[in-house]
């Protein structure tokens, strides 16, 4: 199959839905492209010496692997590489490196010790017979494909297919019931789904005008995911993209409103994750492991673009039920060199005895929630290792991390990476402070950053006003530029007239053996205004009582200044999105509701009715 776009030489714009950034459609960035795939030329006289976007993409990634250990010659030298005209990652990137690489490009180990290595080669092949499939089922260039799938095999080489096709990748996690998918269906416009058999029944009351493709075992209705094997090698795609077409669309986990549909196009993710690379600190031949799950944007980061951009081997083990002393056995069988996981995680692996040091292992980092400073300790301790923190969304890639091989300063998450435009605004002046919203200076152009909110005019106008991309995220930045995470613009309150980061508390509450996670929200005080409460989920082999919470309260006035003191606590399992972000909106709720009551929360400790 031949997807070639166009022929003969234009000026192409590269505008990445300008309109809806704030920015003018009208400036032109795009370069002369006289042949599908080129995008650049210098001028020597009256010789052109023409480079493709791919050439470009990969001196600029090139580059960034070179300097990234001297931050400061990176920020000063490395911005995102501007390609214009044609292009499509997956067949002009991951096909370019991939043909005829007989290197491990995606490792999985199961529970049960049996293993599939797939080549860069093989993943290239497969992935061209599943978009010819593909397309003689329908799908073609703009079509939405929810992806439903596991850590498997299918789910790599469907991603790079459709996107091979120009179609729009939806990932989607099987934890969803039929309620959610519907409104993946409705909202999103998806077309076509890709699902396991265990999960297909979901669909019989998800109404819509939708192909319905399978992986496993057959179902009525739904197409056999495993015909498109029986196809004779397919002929190479070329690419049928421009920068500004739609790549992916990921649905944000909702913690405090509905879901919303974040859309990147061909470049802001595929070309914006040179940031997240450079941050995990992969080379060619490292094998990564990152815990995460399918059907998140921090998949795709790690799981998928960071690697395969710097030619590594992704590793998976897959569990169901997650073991300490198995998973490092993993590491250490995989020789893992790079490790990236949520701090939940390296609580769990703290608490399971790390013991030595996986041999190869040399960058171990963490996203997904702050960081707590007496993990990266314990970490040290063990493995003389540094764990490096790093911060970002799904609208963008990373955007402030601690780069390899730069000092850490415990409790922040680093530094605005190479070509980032970050800035700190002040929510009440909307000026640049060194305590604000964590944004993105739009005039600067940040290539790393989402198209829009697909069908959400009022809110891309709200998060891009001002010249700014607000990210709803408040923090501090000392004289050194590191930044430091404050919490969420609606989760930070006031008691006593002091102002509280829950997260600040958070950190010194997970720090006893007793707390496993904590969230801590304002309780309404007519005297305080705010009291901060705690809810906590306990460690193993502890008991929900008053001496426990004794101990806990006891132990976060020791650590917090005088004004921050934990002043209630309740033990229970924390509200969660599918994705594992505790609701915090639900919990202030619930004390809003029981505020306005009147009536105590009977399950709850008091610090004056323990400590006082």
């Amino acid at each position: 199959m031949d997807a070639a776009c166009g022929e003969g030489g234009t000026w192409r714009s590269s505008a990445r839905s300008a309109s809806s950034l704030g920015r003018s459609s009208e400036e032109p960035v795009g370069m002369w492209c006289p042949l599908s795939g080129v995008a650049a030329g210098k001028c020597d006289g009256d010789a052109i010496e023409m480079a493709t976007n791919t050439e470009i993409y990969r001196a600029a990634r090139d580059q960034l692997v070179d300097v990234i250990g001297d931050y400061d010659k990176a920020v000063d030298t490395f911005s995102f590489p501007r390609l214009a005209g044609a292009f499509n990652w997956a067949t002009d990137w991951f096909d370019v490196i991939a043909r005829d690489n007989h290197r491990i490009a995606l490792w999985i180990v199961e529970e049960s010790g049996s293993e599939q290595q797939i080549t860069f080669a093989d993943m290239a092949a497969r992935s061209d017979r599943v978009g010819t499939w593909l397309a003689r089922l329908g799908v073609g260039k703009g079509d939405r494909v929810i992806l439903m799938l596991g850590n498997q095999v299918e789910l790599w080489e469907s991603m790079l297919a459709v996107a091979k096709l120009g179609a729009v990748i939806m990932p989607t996690t099987a934890a969803l019931g039929p309620a959610d998918l519907s409104d993946r269906i409705g909202r999103g416009g998806a077309g076509f789904v890709i699902a396991n058999t265990a999960d297909t029944a979901k669909f019989d009351e998800v109404p819509g005008d939708y192909t319905r493709i399978v992986v496993g075992g057959p179902v009525d209705g739904w197409h056999r995911y495993a015909d498109a094997y029986d196809l004779t090698p397919a002929q190479p795609f070329t690419a049928c993209t421009t920068v500004d077409d739609p790549m992916l669309i990921y649905f944000t986990s909702g913690t405090t409103s509905k879901p919303k549909l974040v859309q990147h196009s061909q470049v802001s993710y595929p070309v914006g994750h040179l940031s997240t690379m450079a941050w995990i600190g992969l080379g060619p031949e490292d094998v990564h492991l990152a815990i995460s799950s399918p059907g998140w944007a921090k998949h795709a980061w790690s799981c998928f673009f960071a690697p395969w951009i710097a030619e590594a081997t992704i590793f998976v083990y897959n569990y169901s039920r997650f073991d300490a002393a198995t998973l490092l056995g993993q590491m250490r069988h995989a020789g893992i060199n790079t490790f990236c996981a949520p701090p939940t995680v390296w609580r769990m692996l703290i608490q399971g005895n790390l013991g030595a040091k996986p041999e190869g292992l040399r960058e171990v980092l963490a996203a997904g929630e702050p960081l707590n400073p007496n993990v990266i300790a314990q970490v040290e301790r063990a493995w003389d290792l540094t764990i490096r923190d790093g911060f970002g969304q799904t609208e963008t890639t990373l955007q402030v991390g601690n780069a390899p091989g730069q000092p850490v300063k415990p409790g922040s998450m680093g530094r605005p990476m190479p070509g980032v435009p970050v800035v700190l605004i002040d929510p009440l002046t909307g000026e640049l402070a060194d305590e604000g919203e964590i944004c993105l200076d739009l005039s600067a152009d940040p290539l790393n950053l989402m198209t829009g909110y697909l069908g959400d005019r009022q809110r891309n106008e709200a998060v891009m006003a001002g010249g700014y991309y607000r990210t709803g995220d408040v923090a501090s930045r000392d004289e050194d530029g590191y930044i430091t995470y404050i919490g969420r613009t609606d989760d930070v309150f006031k008691s006593s007239d002091y102002q509280v980061s829950p997260f600040e508390l958070e950190s010194v509450l997970i720090e006893h053996p007793a707390v496993v996670e904590a969230a801590v929200v304002p309780q309404p005080d007519d005297i305080r205004l705010a009291a901060p409460k705690a809810y906590v989920c306990l460690a193993e082999g502890w008991e929900a009582s008053a001496e426990t919470a004794r101990q806990i309260m006891e132990y976060a006035r020791d650590h917090l200044a005088p004004y921050l003191k934990v002043r209630r606590v309740e033990f229970c399992e924390l509200p969660k999105t599918i994705s594992g972000k505790i609701r915090r909106v639900e919990l202030r709720r619930r004390e809003y509701a029981a505020h306005a009551s009147g009536v105590r929360i009977p399950t709850e400790y008091r610090y004056e009715e323990l400590l006082s």
